[in-house]
């Protein structure tokens, strides 16, 4: 392959409505759409995924920027590629930044994949056609409030539902939502806010009968993670502490949890994602596909992967219309009973609103390789 050009778009989309979890609230998602453009125009493209601040990892907007600007895309111009799987030996020389190196990968193989007139599902040896949506609530001012859009998101079918917790918003919501709904497919995400001090926390929501319970501490904390899953029978997930595919052969090592999110973004692009969904497949590990409020650019990946056939879990994908007003991609993304039909057309498998995506550029840079 050849590229001829690349361009990154500062792109800011209001959600329809805020988010919040342990850590922030989100109002508005400002991220970037990169585009790789070959020779005859061709376009392929990809999304980064960091938030304004480093509440999630050390990544910020601005970070992933700065080092698309002044790393790697200068090290694509000096390195010319020639095939997608050039990508690692030439990022290996740049640590970390995941979602920085993601960012520009996601549209590399995305363009690759169209000039081979292969969808990515397709191309990375996917062959689920349908994939199981689940819905992930955030932390609302009330409890009545959470009950209302979980029975909204039950009636619109979606297969489990994932709510955030926090210190105090923890063990009683729960218990209010099991005396509702009993039979409710549930799991818990706590971005990292407790520690191995809360252990009787935990042993209390095992008679919860919770699908999982994502990230309770922080995300270095594979030992501690390992004792905690040692005493409880729910299944801990690991989502923030999952970076690198060492991460997954560390977690896998030392028993510190018993599923594994996989996102994209956050593992540094489509191969090391490919890499530990094979690695989690031989350790008979379950994986699911975790969502950053994605464009549907950046959903349409996530849908490609979760296509593998490890991804056995349902994934935070929800559907266009529950995010934005309108989507940057089209047909827009939609959950039908709980499940979402993965497209088999060339790359993403879905075609770009161009239009949109020029109203929502606030900021433009072009770079010729």
């Amino acid at each position: 392959m050849q590229i001829e050009q690349i361009v990154i778009r500062k792109i800011q989309l209001p959600l329809k409505q805020t988010f919040k979890n342990s850590q922030t609230s989100i109002q508005t998602k400002t991220f970037h759409i990169i585009e790789v453009v070959d020779s005859s125009g061709q376009i392929g493209y990809g999304e980064t995924v960091a938030f304004d601040t480093p509440w999630y990892t050390e990544e910020t907007i601005d970070t992933v920027f700065t080092m698309l600007d002044k790393h790697i895309v200068p090290l694509l111009q000096k390195h010319p590629i020639t095939h997608p799987n050039n990508m690692k030996a030439l990022f290996a020389t740049i640590k970390r930044n995941h979602m920085a190196k993601a960012g520009i990968e996601e549209a590399i193989w995305d363009l690759y994949a169209r000039q081979e007139h292969i969808s990515l599902k397709a191309l990375f040896g996917g062959k689920q056609t349908k994939i199981l949506a689940g819905a992930s609530l955030g932390i609302e001012d009330s409890e009545q409030a959470l009950l209302e859009k979980i029975n909204q998101a039950v009636k619109n079918g979606y297969k489990r539902i994932k709510i955030k917790i926090k210190p105090d918003w923890d063990l009683e919501i729960l218990k209010t939502i099991r005396t509702h709904n009993p039979h409710l497919p549930l799991m818990v995400d706590a971005n990292g806010a407790y520690s191995l001090k809360d252990m009787h926390l935990f042993k209390q929501m095992d008679a919860l009968n919770l699908l999982m319970i994502e990230q309770p501490f922080k995300e270095a904390d594979f030992l501690n993670h390992a004792l905690l899953q040692k005493e409880i029978n729910t299944p801990i997930c690991l989502d923030e502490s999952i970076q690198s595919v060492h991460d997954a052969q560390l977690a896998i090592a030392l028993n510190s949890c018993q599923i594994m999110n996989i996102k994209i973004g956050r593992v540094g692009g489509w191969q090391p994602a490919k890499e530990i969904h094979d690695l989690c497949e031989k350790a008979d590990i379950p994986v699911w596909c975790g969502g950053m409020f994605e464009s549907g650019i950046g959903r349409a990946h996530s849908i490609a992967l979760a296509s593998l056939a490890n991804f056995s879990l349902p994934c935070d994908m929800q559907s266009s219309e529950h995010y934005w007003e309108q989507d940057l991609i089209s047909p827009q993304i939609i959950v039908d009973n709980g499940e979402i039909t993965v497209p088999d057309q060339p790359g993403i498998g879905f075609t770009v609103n161009r239009t949109l995506l020029k109203q929502h550029t606030i900021e433009k840079s072009v770079y010729h390789i």
